[in-house]
């Protein structure tokens, strides 16, 4: 019974994640969050008067920033110009990811209909992004060529197709696509579809534009996760151990 569940029960849980299964912090966070949820709900629905697990001890998870980058501004524009070279598909889909910032499942939606619309001189892209938020994307001129070549003669549907099939596109191509069109330009990071998002916050940082203005591009909800993206591009380049090396060179 729910009601019967105590929090010593729940942190043996955690134990058996962690010495048991060898779980790494990321993967026994993700499982006691997913228990912690539902006992708040359970809590908040009346099926139980106090969630055991309020006050269930979490690993700590670290994140190397330094990681948390894509292409730098030469790969991702070799990357565009090979799916150009490839087919229009495969240019339409990395100019959504890397050109505006989409995440996959956003690009695969994209429906024909969706950017025939202008607004204030702008031909714009509409869409529901992530948690059924309505966003409105301006199309610079590059990418709304690539857009128009995908769509060809169609007026409406689906603007991802597949090559071969001719079936909408899903994340599963959509990935297939990303790391053949990597190999074929020659670029040996694993890239998965994400990382030309991330590809993408790194470029609009790396261009100028102001921190608040990448949080509304990206459509971030809270500006600490854009952050990171600001303070990883320079980990390298302004790391202490530069400042060091130059300071001890006369002496050493």
């Amino acid at each position: 019974m729910l009601e019967d569940m105590r929090r010593p029960v729940l942190e043996l849980f955690a134990r058996y994640l962690e010495e048991e299964r060898g779980n790494s912090p990321v993967t026994i966070a993700h499982h006691l969050s997913i228990v912690r949820g539902f006992y708040s709900f359970a809590e908040i629905d009346g099926y139980i008067q106090k969630s055991p697990a309020t006050h269930l001890r979490m690993p700590r998870v670290y994140r190397d920033e330094s990681r948390t980058l894509g292409l730098d501004r030469m790969e991702l524009g070799n990357l565009i110009q090979t799916a150009r070279a490839s087919h229009v598909m495969d240019a339409a889909l990395v100019t959504l990811m890397g050109m505006l910032g989409l995440r996959v499942s956003e690009a695969c939606s994209v429906k024909i209909e969706d950017y025939q619309q202008v607004e204030r001189g702008h031909r714009v892209l509409r869409m529901i992004g992530k948690g059924g938020k309505p966003a409105t994307i301006p199309l610079p001129v590059p990418v709304l060529r690539a857009l128009d070549a995908a769509a060809g003669d169609r007026m409406a549907g689906p603007l991802l197709l597949r090559r071969r099939s001719g079936e909408p596109m899903n994340r599963k191509a959509a990935a297939l696509a990303v790391a053949r069109l990597c190999k074929k330009a020659g670029i040996a990071k694993k890239i998965s579809p994400h990382s030309l998002r991330h590809s993408y916050v790194t470029a609009c940082l790396d261009a100028g534009v102001p921190l608040r203005d990448v949080q509304v591009a990206a459509r971030h909800s809270d500006p600490r996760i854009t952050a990171r993206y600001d303070r990883a591009r320079h980990n390298h380049d302004r790391h202490a151990n530069h400042t060091v090396a130059a300071f001890l060179a006369g002496a050493a």
